[in-house]
Formats: structure tokens, C-alpha cells, sequence
């Protein structure tokens, strides 16, 4: 019952357009609908404008307190002679790769380990690099 009632309701939406029946006046007209469209891309593409300029002015303005405090600082500081020397970096010894900071630890029971992972890894001692070592309690 329900198939013959979706059969009539299609042929008579057909009929009605076929006839001339059917009234289209209430979906708008296309020039309308596209001046919808253009105004509505207009709002949201000057909207996007003035929020990037915010943007930018803001940016300015930071940058502009940013330069204003380090001058400041600077300024503040007494003027110092000669920039200090860096210290020469300490010569190492041929081979070695480093110092090695040993916390807790005996440094005779250092240099066993050093030499146990040597001997474990299969490389020579002075390939390898000990930053620290430190007894686990």
C-alpha cells in the first residue's frame, strides 16, 4: 500500500512539472543567490583583513617593548674594558677522550670498570668515552 501511495506522489511532482503547475519562485533566483555568495566571501575576507592587521600591529608593538627593555639593560650596565679572554682549553693527554667525573667511587674501582667495558665492548679504552661513574647504593 505504501509503494503505490510513493508511486503517486513521484508521477504527480512529474505532472505538475510537466504542466507547468509547479511553482519554482520560492527557491530564488540565481543572480540573487550569487550576490548572496559574493557578499557573504566580501564580510568574511574583510573580517580576515582587519585580523591580520591586529596581528601585525600588535607584533609591532611587542617587538618595539622588546627592543626598548634591552636597551634599557644595557644601558644600566657599566662599561667594562677589554671583553675577557675564554681560558685555553686543557690540553688532553694523546688518545684519551676526556675527563671523567667519578662520584662515590674509588678511583681504582673506575679504571677496573673503564677496563671492563673495554674488554666487553672489544674496543680499545681510548676509543671510548666515560662521562661519569657513580656507585648505585
Amino acid at each position: 500500500m505504501s509503494f503505490a501511495f510513493a508511486e503517486e506522489a513521484v508521477s504527480g511532482v512529474g505532472g505538475a512539472v510537466a504542466e507547468g503547475r509547479l511553482d519554482l519562485r520560492g527557491f530564488g533566483h540565481i543572480a540573487d543567490s550569487g550576490f548572496d555568495a559574493l557578499l557573504g566571501y566580501l564580510v568574511v575576507f574583510i573580517g580576515l583583513s582587519l585580523l591580520m592587521t591586529v596581528i601585525i600591529i600588535v607584533g609591532k608593538i611587542m617587538v618595539a617593548q622588546t627592543k626598548k627593555a634591552s636597551a634599557g639593560t644595557e644601558e644600566a650596565k657599566p662599561a667594562e674594558g677589554p671583553a675577557p679572554v675564554a681560558a685555553a682549553p686543557k690540553k688532553l693527554a694523546p688518545g684519551s677522550a676526556g675527563d671523567v667525573k667519578i662520584y662515590d667511587t674509588d678511583p681504582r674501582d673506575a679504571a677496573m670498570i673503564m677496563a671492563i667495558v673495554a674488554d666487553k665492548l672489544g674496543k680499545p679504552l681510548n676509543e671510548l668515552r666515560f662521562r661519569s661513574i657513580k656507585e648505585v647504593k
